[in-house]
């Protein structure tokens, strides 16, 4: 059984896998679809969770810096719900509090240019989500 990470945008989903061993994560993907089309995604998702054998999706809450949950965690709760109809999955939910900052920052320091982190940041930002989501794992088995 492997993890999926997923960084939901209002036009992008990103997507990172875990290997076999469930200790390292990789960008596998970003999808686009229209404007908040989120079951447009389901498809594709079904096919990455099968073909992969994903047990556990890791996604991204984006709580604001105060502590509160904006429009975008509620974005995030209705899709997390979206993919517990689509899927018998189970879906845990991770602060995502500045992982695309992260994420360009990676971008940066490996030698990407700041036009090249569009068609990458989301899908390094769902690796960090899934880094997360393993460390506490991690951490609640110690």
């Amino acid at each position: 059984m492997r993890y999926l990470g997923l960084d939901l945008g209002t036009k992008t989903l990103g997507v990172a896998l875990t290997d076999k061993s469930n200790t390292i994560s990789t960008p596998l993907k970003t999808i686009r679809f229209d404007f908040e089309d989120y079951s447009s995604v389901i498809s594709e998702l079904k096919d990455i969770i099968e073909n992969n054998n994903v047990g556990e999706i890791a996604l991204g809450l984006p709580i604001n810096m105060d502590g509160s949950k904006g429009f975008a965690a509620e974005r995030s709760l209705k899709f997390k719900e979206l993919l517990e109809e689509n899927f018998d999955i189970n879906v845990t939910l991770i602060d995502e509090r500045l992982s695309s900052v992260e994420a360009h920052n990676i971008l940066s320091n490996n030698g990407k240019k700041e036009k090249e982190h569009k068609q990458n940041v989301d899908a390094v930002a769902a690796t960090i989500i899934l880094d997360t989501f393993l460390k506490r794992k991690v951490n609640l088995n110690d």
